[in-house]
């Protein structure tokens, strides 16, 4: 069974409103221009594309992917090895933008985020994002069962 954990937006929520209104003016614009395609396809990268982890929990193995234009996933798959871990760290993610009047506009979105660490405790990728600590402990315990790991909670930063 494969699982697909959404993460988040590769442009970070300002890109995602800039992308949407470049293809909405880029449908709006193509009957008349040609070079409206251009602005789908700007537009569409920007305002759809995302990160996800997918878990393979059959065959024991993750896959940290980029989603291109929303559908097009890349990344490499990862085994999972017995001596692996899964832990959770608070994640405080800050999105900058600046307006034309040199205004900045500070996004922050603060979660916590299963991690999947190897056996010398080094992060090698996130799984899952998730609002509150209690809910991440559950998820965590869950997902190491699935994956036949230990969930050390030791790395509960």
């Amino acid at each position: 069974m494969k699982k697909n954990y959404r993460l988040d937006k590769s442009f970070g929520p300002t890109g995602v409103i800039a992308g949407i209104i470049l293809l909405i003016v880029g449908i709006i614009l193509t009957p008349f221009y040609v070079s409206g395609l251009f602005l789908i396809l700007i537009g569409s990268f920007v305002g759809l594309s995302s990160t996800s982890t997918i878990v393979d929990y059959e065959n024991k193995r993750m896959k940290f992917s980029n989603n291109l234009f929303g559908i097009i996933s890349v990344g490499k798959w990862v085994a999972i090895e017995n001596d692996m871990k899964v832990g959770i760290i608070k994640s405080k993610k800050t999105w900058r933008s600046y307006s034309r009047g040199n205004r900045t506009l500070d996004i922050t979105n603060n979660d916590f985020r299963i991690l999947l660490y190897d056996s010398e405790n080094r992060q090698v990728m996130p799984i899952k994002k998730v609002d509150t600590m209690d809910i991440a402990k559950k998820e965590m315990k869950e997902i190491a069962e699935n994956l036949g790991l230990s969930s050390n909670n030791s790395l509960v930063n």
